[in-house]
């Protein structure tokens, strides 16, 4: 309760030294010659803005049609033009209030009028220019009310009152200031991290001439630099010592000898993977498990395999490394399969091999090198003569059946033409007469 009756003494001290203060303005001349330099000022500054604003508003246009890095500095910089007027009257009073402390010795009017357009262009600031979420959140609630603060004349006053407060937790000591300091500075150094980070791999990805796995590397290593950066600003702003990072080091080297010895091995598998670049996003891969997939994305401890029938597969990084694993993708590479058939016992089966090749080599994916099709005589089955077509494609057969369907087909349709049947089994039932059991 006394501290609440202390704050509240205080409040009332300060209302009426401002009232006071506010009596003296409006009794005095040199306070008036003020306002009237305020209010000069202020015209000024509008007629200014207006014409430096219609002139570049047409300069920094973009032509209809540009496109290009220039084109996207042009309209930000656009978007700054609602600012010219409250920052055009703060130079012009800060002018002012230079001539009138020379002349009258005196210029507090004119310094709360100068205040005050930081206040307005603050305000504009994140109304008009701000368009991230985030940020406009930070302004309303943090930017407005600080030159709110500042505009009153307050600011200094309440950052020393926040400077002597203290926390302490055991043996750490530390002001609230620093900590709302802290607290504001690291969210904007990770949300700029966050912005840094997406374009550098957006710019990353679109540099088609690297493999795939070293865009991976450079996206990861890009995002490791920029947050790192970011933890150690963020230290150094707060005032804490970066030599207690070491004791951090050593506590983690300390976790991961007891604990965390696999999340180690998959972040470090993580990183032999694409450094070799042997296993890539877009490859199809079959584990030593049986797990098939198309690999659709690599994180610091597990890529993420997407099956045919679109079920996805964690699969952690230190499995590519430890186990056997069929990569049966490469770009561009050619890959060989196989679709078997039957005809019946009554075919000419020396006919077959040409009809069937034909009609295979005939669609449009098979490819003629490194090798044609080829149908092979594989075995005489109980009711049927069983043959084998191989075939190469440019590509893969994910399970799909996006080849081996096609390929039946042609089979089909080329032996329907030729009259040759495909049999189904066969069985015959001889009936005994009842009385050959008596």
């Amino acid at each position: 309760m006394s501290n609440q009756g202390e704050f509240l003494s205080k409040v009332t001290l300060w209302l009426e030294d401002a009232g006071q203060m506010a009596m003296g303005w409006l009794t005095s001349p040199a306070a008036w010659s003020q306002f009237a330099l305020l209010v000069v000022a202020y015209l000024l500054a509008r007629l200014l803005a207006g014409r430096l604003g219609r002139t570049l508003t047409r300069i920094l246009t973009p032509p209809e049609g540009k496109t290009g890095l220039l084109r996207g500095l042009r309209r930000f910089a656009l978007r700054f033009l609602p600012l010219l007027l409250p920052l055009i009257a703060y130079g012009l009073t800060a002018f002012g209030e230079a001539f009138t402390r020379s002349m009258f010795g005196s210029g507090d009017v004119i310094a709360f009028g100068k205040r005050l357009f930081i206040f307005v262009a603050a305000r504009l600031l994140v109304r008009d220019v701000l368009t991230d979420g985030f940020l406009r959140m930070l302004g309303r609630y943090v930017l407005i009310p600080v030159a709110a603060l500042y505009a009153l004349g307050i600011l200094d006053d309440i950052v020393i009152r926040l400077e002597e407060a203290q926390i302490v937790l055991g043996n750490i000591q530390f002001s609230v200031m620093a900590l709302i300091r802290g607290v504001i500075a690291g969210a904007i150094l990770f949300w700029m991290g966050s912005w840094s980070n997406r374009h550098s791999a957006d710019y990353i990805k679109a540099q088609k001439e690297l493999r795939p796995a070293t865009r991976e590397l450079a996206v990861k290593a890009s995002e490791v630099l920029i947050f790192g950066a970011a933890f150690l600003l963020l230290m150094s702003i707060m005032g804490i010592d970066l030599t207690a990072i070491a004791v951090l080091g050593g506590a983690l080297g300390v976790g991961i000898g007891l604990g965390l010895q696999q999340i180690a091995a998959n972040f470090i598998s993580g990183i032999i993977l694409l450094v070799e670049g042997q296993t890539t996003v877009g490859d199809y891969v079959e584990l030593d498990g049986g797990e098939k997939g198309t690999i659709v994305k690599m994180t610091a401890r597990a890529c993420v395999l997407e099956t045919f029938d679109g079920k996805w597969i964690v699969v952690p990084n230190e499995h590519f490394i430890t186990s056997r694993v069929i990569n049966y993708s490469d770009a561009g590479s050619a890959n060989r399969y196989e679709a078997e058939f039957s005809v019946s016992y009554d075919t000419d089966i020396n006919r077959v091999p040409e009809i069937i090749e034909k009609a295979v080599g005939a669609l449009p994916f098979v490819l003629a090198t490194p090798d044609g099709p080829d149908c092979e005589l594989t075995g005489f089955g109980e009711s049927s003569v069983d043959f084998t077509v191989e075939y190469w494609v440019n590509g893969i057969d994910d399970g799909k059946n996006k080849y081996k369907s096609p390929v039946l087909f042609a089979i089909w349709n080329a032996l329907k033409e030729e009259g040759i049947e495909m049999p189904f089994p066969q069985r015959v039932v001889h009936l005994r007469p009842a009385s050959a059991n008596v």
